[in-house]
């Protein structure tokens, strides 16, 4: 049997242990944290992301833990839609969710380790599955491939309340972003991005919520409401980082997948789609391949669909949180909204 040692135990790591042959694999899953995140937020599962659910073997338990996604409206500070397109076969989950059943799917043959790895292994193969501040990536791959600090906060959070009335979508304002969208029938997740100093470790919840609170008040009242119900305690904020570009996710018998290959920012909401899909393709492959072609061919596969993904992800940041730029995107925005109807 092979030895195969995957270093991080979120959606990528989990994705790739439940799908590796028990048979053919001796798999062990390193992980720092024992338990699912305390907050809230909630991940579009697109239509290759459902495949790759699907070959872990938990579409069905996905659809019933989440809701379909209809529709989406772009619109102003002020809450003006630009633009209304729906938005077919996505399914909104919770990250606890589907952490939840991503854990149950790994077999009993798989080894939990929990806490953080002391050293890394030389034999067998080496999965760096442990996300933007990977320490596979920074081992295997040299210095020039550490993460980069990106100027922008984003905040995420899910209240215990229905979307206010035609309050959904996206809001684009100058240097801001804010959307809106429901988690459940009864409950809303929000998100907001802007260009902040905070951080990036040890951010202070409450007082970047109050400053986010501060910042939105006087713009839509979607926007003031969702915020008046938001608490520290169901509020995530984190600096956003991403992954310089790499040609490669294999070096010798190492591997990198999810965001520890191509980290970035979350404007396309893509990032777990694609750690599930490198899972799920990698784990196939080495199912059914000698190693080597295996690891060739995962690279092959994956790298310029995901770093193509990296590159136009970036660019809708710039468009989304544009500032001197914002006056004529807007015009852009509404003559296009108009020509649409």
């Amino acid at each position: 049997m092979y030895a195969i040692t995957i270093v991080g135990g979120g959606i990528a790591g989990l994705a790739l242990a439940a799908t590796l042959d028990p048979d053919r694999f001796d798999v062990t899953v390193h992980e720092q944290r024992n338990a699912v995140p305390a907050v809230e937020t909630s991940l579009a599962m697109w239509p290759q992301a459902q495949h790759a659910l699907d070959s872990v073997g938990i579409l069905p338990e996905i659809r019933a833990a989440g809701s379909a996604f209809e529709g989406m409206a772009l619109r102003d500070a002020a809450g003006t839609a630009w633009l209304r397109a729906e938005v077919a076969g996505v399914i909104g989950v919770s990250r606890a969710d589907l952490l939840r059943h991503l854990d149950a799917a790994v077999p009993d043959s798989v080894t939990r380790v929990f806490g953080a790895v002391a050293s890394l292994p030389d034999g067998g193969v080496l999965v760096g599955a442990d996300g933007v501040h990977s320490v596979v990536r920074r081992a295997r791959w040299g210095p020039r491939s550490r993460e980069r600090l990106s100027p922008y906060l984003a905040l995420r959070g899910v209240i215990h309340e229905p979307v206010p009335a035609d309050s959904g979508g996206e809001y684009w304002g100058r240097g801001e972003l804010f959307g809106i969208a429901p988690a459940s029938r009864q409950r809303t997740y929000w998100y907001a991005s802007y260009r902040s100093d905070l951080g990036p470790g040890g951010i202070d919840v409450e007082a970047a919520l109050d400053h986010t609170r501060r910042r939105f008040s006087g713009k839509a009242a979607g926007i003031v409401s969702v915020l008046a119900g938001a608490t520290p305690e169901g509020t995530l904020a984190q600096r956003i980082w991403t992954v310089p570009a790499l040609r490669s996710y294999v070096r010798g018998g190492s591997v990198l997948v999810g965001d520890a290959a191509h980290g970035m920012t979350p404007n396309l909401g893509r990032g777990a789609c694609e750690a599930l899909i490198d899972s799920v393709t990698l784990a196939e492959l080495l199912n059914s391949r000698p190693l080597p072609e295996a690891l060739k061919t995962y690279n092959k596969r994956r790298v310029l669909r995901s770093q193509a993904l990296r590159v136009a992800s970036s660019a809708m940041t710039r468009l989304v949180l544009a500032e001197s730029a914002q006056p004529l995107r807007d015009r852009i925005l509404s003559v296009a909204g108009r020509l649409s109807r």
